[in-house]
């Protein structure tokens, strides 16, 4: 009995293995990327969030923002920022402004810059093997014919309801764009 018991467990766990192989990719990781890390980025950080909670909620999707600079270091956003999410309910308040790290390009799928000038310098120090993974935020929504999010710090508080509207729209973009790569059509 105990050897049918052995060859019936090592079965099961060589069908679980095998299914596992089988199955499409359910962890995708994907960082934002702006200046200083309190406005545009954290504002996709969130947005992006709380879609991924609605729309993909069968997948494991590491969502994370950081900045080129370390202007803002352990800062949270903008209260702009904030206010401006919260009124769509978007909740900003537990991010912390960071640099980007070396070790980012190779933990995430997509590095994800606001704009060209930030796009340029993630390519300039990510290693020449993962600069298919830099990209600009705003590819997910051409649509929109725009490459960049407008920084919104020196602006009034209009600036950033209109980030929060592209982000949004590239955020669309974004998750038809991971259901493409994980093999997914759960909506």
């Amino acid at each position: 009995m105990k050897v049918l018991l052995d060859k019936l467990k090592r079965g099961s766990t060589a069908e679980s293995e095998a299914n596992e192989a089988a199955a499409p990719v359910s962890h995708y990781r994907v960082l934002f990327v702006c200046m200083g890390n309190i406005c545009r980025s954290p504002t996709a950080e969130g947005v992006f969030r709380k879609r991924v909670a609605a729309e993909l909620p069968e997948l494991v999707i590491e969502i994370d923002s950081a900045g080129t600079h370390a202007y803002h270091v352990g800062e949270a956003p903008d209260a702009r920022a904030r206010s401006a999410a919260a009124s769509r309910g978007v909740d900003l308040q537990s991010i912390r402004a960071r640099r980007v790290e070396s070790e980012d390009f190779d933990r995430f799928d997509l590095v994800l810059a606001m704009d060209e000038l930030n796009h340029v310098t993630l390519l300039d120090i990510c290693p020449p093997e993962r600069q298919s993974r830099v990209r600009l935020f705003l590819d997910f929504a051409p649509h929109l014919e725009r490459r960049d999010v407008p920084d919104p710090y020196y602006g009034g508080p209009n600036g950033f309801e209109r980030v929060l509207d592209l982000v949004e729209e590239a955020s669309a973009g974004l998750i038809e764009h991971i259901r493409r790569e994980v093999g997914t059509t759960t909506r």
